[in-house]
């Protein structure tokens, strides 16, 4: 996952909007989200090669978000895919306080990554970088490959976007929401970060949605939980950045 835009505790009819998009590598296997066969109560799409995932929630209200923290320097040589670390805290029994202590001891097992986990009353935010667990504060946020919040033109836009989109709305439309991720305007240059990749990578990567040669936008996924704990999920999954097809479930939380 590459862009996570989220507003917790912040509007009148939902506890968490999360509006969300998963960059990836066009030929990495991937299966679309479903309830699992080995964990009945997590839903979510399934990284093939490492059989992890990079958000999910659970029937009981667990939910859980991963972006990976961009740094070409970084080498993967014996790393365990970090893909494992939403999978373990969603299907595990430890509190997000507990696993997050837990995960710090291990971190160094993991390239860099970004973590948002929690249940619709309390979120919490992790790096493997900074190495500091953070209760996320009511209101809108977003994440991309640095650090929660860090002012990315992407992560401006995204933010703002939600924030503008939700203010002006009582129920949230689909469409709506997912409009807001397929936006494919490349930044100025100005405005680009520098993390070691080159400017001409560093502008194909800058749209909230991507499409390059051999990498791009997988996936869109829509989290809505209201204040009756009523769950809509919503993924809408693309191929070679054009749409392919759309997901969705809605349940009550246990």
């Amino acid at each position: 996952m590459c862009l996570i835009n989220f507003q917790f505790h912040d509007h009148p009819n939902y506890k968490l909007i999360v509006v969300a998009n998963r960059d990836e590598f066009y030929d990495r296997k991937t299966e679309p989200a479903r309830f699992w066969e080995d964990a009945p109560n997590l839903l979510a799409g399934r990284d093939l090669v490492g059989l992890g995932t990079w958000l999910g929630i659970t029937k009981e209200g667990k939910f859980a978000a991963l972006t990976n923290y961009r740094n070409p320097l970084e080498v993967g040589v014996g790393k365990i895919s970090r893909g494992e670390i939403v999978q373990k805290y969603l299907v595990g029994s430890l509190s997000s306080e507990e696993y997050l202590k837990s995960l710090d001891r291990d971190k160094e097992k993991y390239n860099g990554f970004n973590l948002i986990l929690g249940n619709p009353e309390k979120l919490h935010y992790y790096n493997n970088i900074e190495g500091e667990i953070t209760e996320i504060d009511p209101g809108t946020h977003g994440l991309s490959n640095k650090f929660l919040n860090t002012e990315w033109p992407k992560v401006i836009k995204g933010r703002e976007g939600l924030k503008a989109y939700s203010s002006s709305k009582k129920e949230l439309d689909l469409e709506g929401l997912f409009a807001i991720m397929k936006d494919a305007e490349v930044a100025m240059d100005d405005n680009l970060p520098n993390t070691g990749v080159g400017i001409e990578l560093e502008r194909n990567l800058s749209p909230l949605f991507i499409k390059i040669p051999n990498y791009g936008t997988r996936c869109s996924t829509i989290v809505l939980i209201d204040h009756t704990n009523q769950v809509m999920f919503a993924e809408r999954t693309y191929l070679n950045g054009e749409f392919s097809s759309d997901k969705r479930f809605s349940f009550k939380l246990a």
